[in-house]
């Protein structure tokens, strides 16, 4: 991603989609009036609340609240960044993102990206083709994997030698850039392919794009897994193996097994447990949680039962308590001596691997039967030292319900009876429709501003005189509204809203442009009925004012005098 993108190219991009057709894609719509409905794809619920509006090219759920622009869906829906969905759009319109100058310099990645999908198309030919493959095609095989598995996750292989990618691409490819995908490195000035003769896995981004290889070596060398190093677009404390496969399997995940290598979730996919990633030779970090936190909101984390399972299993709950927020689960499974992923579901099956799963550990247990394998729990300063060592972590959750829950089970595990504050309720959304907002309590600067937001139009129509000059607060507001509205004829709903720099602001826009509000007569005119109401009251307010300063009246200067005989007239 190079640069700020500008917002007049924001502007047209968000001109030109249609938000009906993009939801459509994904969510199935149904005309309803002069709007489309569906059952919301952010919560579940059987009566449709989730709205779209392709005049305002706006959608918003009754229910749970979401809303946004094209932009903003594409971002919740299919996990995307900001830039990464700007892109999206951008690629389905056939347009070229431009860049703001002064943050070009040392940041366009597109380079990388080409040549790392050029190299994974290449590895994926040598799978097929090299005279050197068989081993790697018995391997995988023996492994019982199939070709359609095999090409779901486009594996590969990279044939023995020091420059066979080298010479695939040749010289009109730079060293430099190579070197800097990652793909080569230098050994006394002297460059060579890093991956050889390997089985290569491709590591994607949540868009699909590869950013990175893992290759299995078929020999007896060593490292046995060999990954692509740190790069400008690949972090191994970020990448997650598998992620980007399983979100298109499954669009709405309920949980994601976290195991330990390629292999056990390619294996897994094999049968057709899909929702599998692995972390790619690191401990579980917290860019990883927050990661899969966004994806579902359970994260079922897979060890080996011996001392080093057990001990990353430690790990990963102490990176994980932080994270922990209402509606959200971390839980534990841990496999048989001598068992991995790969090789349990091969034993047993499928469906009893997927019991496995539904009854892993849940984390306070994990946590509680942890600690007290440390302690004596038969006498009091056992105990006393279990609730000394559980403290510190219980503290890392966040304040929620469940850590109220997890302090009553630490209090009846070492004995107490304290009482426990009652938790604060649940936030419950509504699956109703919102009545529309009485328009007669909304504050009329506010109506203003609702009105603009969801009725541009009405910009390019006379206002009252010296109207910007109001001391209200939110006038600026409005002001910077009906310019950009004036500025461009043609924008929206959506536009306007995501041209507000200020995120608190632009949530704000946001709730307002979903805001049912009740125009009985012309819009236009409404608006010019509130700033002259706006205007007359700040008329009287400065007389009282300017009475109130001159007590008696006599004592007013001629031009104070001047001035109450103008604001009566």
């Amino acid at each position: 991603m190079t640069g700020k993108i500008p917002q007049p190219f924001i502007d047209e991009l968000l001109s030109r989609v249609d938000i009906v057709a993009l939801i459509h894609q994904r969510v199935p719509l149904k005309k309803a009036g002069r709007e489309y409905q569906a059952c919301c794809p952010f919560h579940h619920e059987k009566t449709p609340s989730f709205t779209v509006s392709p005049t305002k090219q706006f959608y918003h759920c009754f229910g749970c609240g979401a809303h946004g622009t094209a932009i903003g869906f594409l971002m919740e829906y299919e996990r995307l960044s900001f830039s990464e969905a700007i892109e999206e759009l951008a690629t389905q319109q056939g347009l070229t993102i431009p860049r703001d100058m002064p943050f070009n310099q040392g940041t366009d990645h597109k380079p990388l990206y080409q040549l790392l999908a050029q190299a994974a198309n290449y590895y994926a030919q040598q799978l097929r083709q090299h005279q050197a493959a068989h081993r790697a095609v018995d391997y995988l095989k023996a492994r019982g994997l199939d070709g359609q598995t095999a090409a779901a996750f486009r594996l590969g292989f990279a044939p023995p030698g020091k420059n066979n990618l080298i010479q695939f691409f040749g010289k009109n490819t730079s060293m430099a850039l190579m070197s800097k995908a990652g793909l080569v490195k230098a050994t006394e000035g002297q460059y060579y392919d890093r991956l050889r003769d390997r089985i290569i896995f491709p590591i994607r981004d949540g868009r699909g794009r590869v950013i990175g290889f893992g290759g299995r070596l078929l020999n007896d060398g060593k490292p046995k897994y060999l990954n692509s190093p740190e790069t400008p677009i690949f972090h191994k404390s970020q990448a997650l193996y598998g992620l980007y496969e399983a979100r298109q399997t499954h669009r709405q995940l309920e949980n994601i097994l976290v195991v330990e290598g390629y292999m056990d979730v390619v294996a897994l996919a094999q049968f057709n447990i899909r929702n599998v990633v692995a972390t790619l030779g690191t401990a579980t970090t917290t860019e990883h949680i927050r990661t899969l936190y966004r994806t579902c909101q359970q994260i079922i984390f897979c060890f080996d039962g011996d001392r080093a399972g057990q001990d990353a299993a430690w790990k990963a709950l102490q990176t994980v308590l932080p994270q922990i927020k209402e509606g959200r689960q971390a839980r534990f499974l841990f496999l048989p001596d001598g068992e991995d992923p790969d090789s349990l579901v091969r034993h047993i099956g499928p469906d009893a691997f997927q019991d496995k799963i539904n009854q892993a550990q849940p984390l306070s247990e994990f946590l509680f039967d942890k600690l007290e394998s440390q302690v004596d729990t038969h006498h009091i300063d056992g105990l006393a030292q279990l609730a000394e060592l559980a403290k510190p972590l219980i503290s890392k959750l966040p304040e929620s319900t469940f850590r109220a829950m997890v302090k009553k089970q630490l209090d009846e595990r070492i004995g107490l009876t304290t009482q426990i504050p009652a938790p604060p309720p649940e936030i419950q959304r509504p699956t109703i429709r919102r009545p529309p907002q009485n328009t007669r309590t909304m504050p009329p600067l506010r109506r203003a501003v609702a009105l603009v937001l969801q009725y541009p139009e009405i910009a390019q129509h006379s206002l009252p005189d010296h109207w910007q000059t109001l001391n209200t607060p939110g006038i600026d507001t409005l002001s910077t509204l009906i310019h950009q509205a004036r500025q461009n004829p043609q924008t929206t709903t959506a536009s306007l809203v995501e041209q507000e720099p200020d995120p608190k602001l632009r949530q704000h826009l946001a709730r307002l442009a979903v805001t049912e509000i009740t125009v009985q007569d012309d819009a236009a005119e409404q608006l010019r009925h509130i700033l002259n109401g706006l205007l007359a009251k700040n008329q009287r307010e400065q007389r009282e004012q300017l009475v109130q300063k001159n007590q008696p009246p006599s004592q007013m200067s001629e031009a104070e005098k001047q001035r109450l005989r103008e604001m009566y007239q």
